[in-house]
């Protein structure tokens, strides 16, 4: 392996146009072939085009990220994905040829059935006529980004970004929190306007696109840039009652206890967020301290996770730190040519911070272990349904390190931690379903569409408060989550893997050695299954099966109950 650091990669504009000429002549080689061992020879000239192309292009992104008013990475991206688009021309010609191909069988022996699985996925989703949909799309998820990173909130006599602000929604001081969640709503609000024309031709662009595939909408399309094969709408919605039945009445117990707990008359949104009358666990260290104590603590966890880290630190991969002008997301991604992850994220001093070097490290560590098992980079990445029980699952694992980080609030931590994953659910879902809502509804108006939210936040978090805030009451709280303007269809994923990492969770206190073997096995087998096999090679249980969610939250379900009647003795 080449040494390097990510902040001295040179970064070389990825050359499409010699890159579409050598697809085109693969295509060809393809047709002609006579024996598999030329059909394997363009198999692996495939990856070596498209491995550089991608790593150049992630350097590219990241780099924008990190400063999204740096004008030539900005201009590199915007470059990139209008190019990005048009390449998948000479892609979807060369998936064609390979899924004609009389070698098929010999593909599905060598590699597996998910190659041509996922082939003929990314065949069904292209049409050249949907290309400048796709730069259209790409150029309106730029300016709602730039907009989110570019935040400047007041408070307090500081300007603070989305991810500073947050912070404050778990002061200990009831007027602190009112104020910092009204200044965060208040950036939403004064950005209604924008939002909405963003939003409003995202629905129209991606129903195009849906439709110019033969949909009715962009739904099915959508599920199939997510990757599912083996399930659908239907599945997922049977989730979703699942989740509306038994984890909305724990939730509403769960805030019940909180707002006994921190003594207020009514639990308002921005008491959500504060756990404990003397405060909540914070980080006792800094973001090198934090780092370092993460380095620790992999090393401790297992040899695996030991090497995986040394090799992030070694190589700059990490980049954690709030900085003005930094995109307010958070994202793992990979470094094809390097079989490295990226990490990116903004700490701001909360038990976020912990969440962050156990979530995004848990997908890392997962590309990590992918990329020295698998054959082929189209494995690297698991299935977004999948790659979320890397991470959720390795949350749940930190647990007994979490002393490192917070010290004699430990406890505290990992109650509202453990918290927080069990109430987030119900939002997730009412995420998804505002989706479907919106792409099958699309002469909504905006603020039709605003309305439909508050009709979800009655359903699945019925314990919402908001205090004289209009744009919130009318609706205006799905606006700052950026997964439904940048990706669609998304958000039901962290749902379903909850139940897998809760899964993992029973299991790793009842047989850590067994669990951890059975995590480690889906980690490296990457993408190279579908969904419901992924989740039977992990010993793991399907989410829309009829009792599933029940006997996946059991676990976490006793031991914050019994927390809370053991925080009342």
């Amino acid at each position: 392996m080449e040494k390097f650091t990510f902040s001295t990669l040179n970064y070389q504009r990825p050359d499409f146009d010699g890159f579409e000429k050598e697809y085109r002549n693969l295509a060809v080689q393809v047709k002609q072939a006579e024996s598999y061992k030329e059909v394997q020879e363009v198999l692996q000239k495939m990856q070596e085009l498209s491995d550089p192309m991608e790593t150049m292009s992630t350097v590219a992104f990241i780099r924008n990220s990190l400063n999204t008013t740096d004008e030539f990475y900005e201009k590199e991206v915007e470059f990139i994905n209008n190019r990005m688009a048009e390449v998948k021309a000479s892609i979807t010609a060369l998936g064609k040829e390979i899924l004609a191909s009389r070698f098929t069988e010999d593909i599905n022996k060598e590699y597996g059935k998910e190659f041509l699985v996922g082939l003929k996925r990314n065949v069904d989703q292209f049409r050249e006529e949907i290309i400048p949909y796709l730069q259209e799309e790409s150029k309106l998820t730029l300016q709602y980004q730039k907009l989110m990173a570019t935040a400047q909130i007041p408070f307090e006599g500081e300007a603070l970004n989305l991810y500073g602000i947050q912070k404050h929604f778990e002061d200990s001081d009831r007027n602190s929190r009112k104020a910092a969640f009204q200044a965060y709503s208040d950036f939403y609000h004064q950005n209604e306007e924008e939002m909405e024309n963003i939003f409003d031709k995202l629905i129209k662009v991606r129903n195009e696109m849906g439709k110019a595939l033969g949909y009715e909408n962009y739904i099915p399309l959508g599920y199939m840039l997510q990757e599912r094969s083996d399930y659908g709408v239907k599945e997922v919605e049977a989730f979703r009652e699942q989740v509306r039945r038994e984890i909305v009445p724990l939730c509403e117990t769960l805030y019940e206890a909180q707002r006994k707990r921190i003594g207020v008359k009514e639990l308002m949104v921005y008491d959500e967020k504060y756990k404990f009358t003397d405060g909540n666990a914070e980080p006792i260290g800094d973001e090198d301290y934090l780092i370092r104590e993460a380095q620790k603590m992999y090393h401790e966890m297992s040899p695996e996770t030991g090497g995986f880290i040394d090799f992030m630190i070694e190589h700059e991969l990490m980049d954690l730190k709030n900085k003005p002008n930094k995109a307010s997301t958070g994202y793992m991604t990979i470094l094809h040519s390097y079989k490295a992850p990226y990490v990116f994220s903004c700490f701001n001093h909360t038990i976020f911070d912990m969440q962050v070097l156990t979530h995004e490290l848990g997908h890392a560590f997962a590309g990590y272990e992918a990329m020295r098992e698998q054959k082929t980079s189209r494995y690297y990445m698991g299935g977004t349904d999948i790659a979320e029980i890397h991470s959720m699952s390795m949350e749940q694992f930190a647990y007994p390190y979490a002393e490192y980080f917070f010290g004699d609030a430990a406890d505290k931590y990992r109650f509202a931690h453990l918290q927080d994953a069990i109430t987030f659910v119900p939002f997730g879902v009412a995420v998804d379903e505002f989706q479907h809502i919106v792409y099958a509804n699309p002469d909504l108006t905006p603020k039709e569409r605003t309305l439909e939210w508050h009709k979800l936040e009655e359903k699945y978090m019925p314990w919402r408060k908001y205090e004289k805030d209009e744009f919130m009451e009318r609706g205006g709280y799905w606006y700052h989550k950026l997964h439904i303007f940048l990706y669609p269809f998304y958000y039901i994923n962290y749902t379903l893997t909850t139940m897998g990492a809760m899964e993992f969770k029973k299991r790793y206190l009842e047989n850590k050695e067994q669990a951890w073997k059975d995590y480690l096995n889906l980690c490296k087998a990457g993408s190279s299954k579908s969904y419901l096999e992924l989740l039977k090679a992990a010993n793991l249980s399907v989410p829309f099966e009829e009792g599933s969610v029940a006997n996946a939250i059991s676990c976490a379900k006793e031991i914050l109950l019994k927390s809370i009647e053991d925080m009342k003795a």
